[in-house]
């Protein structure tokens, strides 16, 4: 979010505190940018900084920790690990290049459609080698993972990390849709495997 809140010439400690507010007061994610800028097209904006080569890209620096020893653990263990999120075409291509462990990885970009709509989840499942209630999502967001997944059939795991995941960790509606709450990936190997 730094390099958006750099590409608006807003100040980056300003555009994080103005994002807590909006995710606090259970807003869409996308009125942040908004507040700064009341005609802003979030696809617009995409295509300009690309344009301007300073576009989308992801690293092994924007990875957590976590992320690679876990879910090589569980393809150790022969889960099969996807990875499927609201984000670009262009991003499902970056993360694809990071050579992650998982068998599949996609995002809203490529699929038409974005999370918390029924047809993302429908889409995940059909991806998968397993019906729904073998699956078990996990996610950081209350609206947006664990209540559509919940929804669609799965397994759902709030992960608490990010403002998403500690701001509704202890909500009631999480409650009623996790059937965990983790605080790091490197949890799921061992709870796979005590339910599998």
């Amino acid at each position: 979010m730094g390099t958006v809140a750099d590409w608006l010439g807003v100040p980056r400690h300003t555009f994080s505190a103005v994002l807590g507010v909006v995710t606090a007061s259970g807003h869409n994610n996308a009125d942040t940018f908004t507040y700064f800028r009341p005609d802003f097209d979030l696809d617009t904006e995409r295509e300009r900084r690309e344009q301007a080569g300073v576009g989308e890209i992801i690293t092994e620096n924007d990875l957590y920790s976590d992320v690679r020893p876990a879910l090589a653990s569980l393809r150790h263990a022969g889960i099969w690990v996807a990875i499927a999120g609201n984000q670009t075409a262009k991003a499902a291509r970056m993360l694809r290049d990071l050579d992650l462990p998982a068998d599949a990885i996609a995002t809203s970009g490529e699929w038409g459609t974005a999370k918390p709509s029924h047809e993302f989840f429908q889409r995940l499942i059909a991806t998968t080698p397993g019906s729904a209630d073998t699956i078990i999502y996990v996610g950081d967001h209350r609206d947006n993972d664990l209540a559509p997944a919940k929804a669609a059939g799965m397994r759902t795991a709030l992960i608490r990390r990010g403002p998403w995941g500690y701001l509704w960790a202890d909500d009631p509606h999480v409650s009623s849709n996790a059937d965990w709450i983790i605080d790091s990936l490197d949890e799921l190997p061992a709870l796979v495997g005590a339910v599998t």
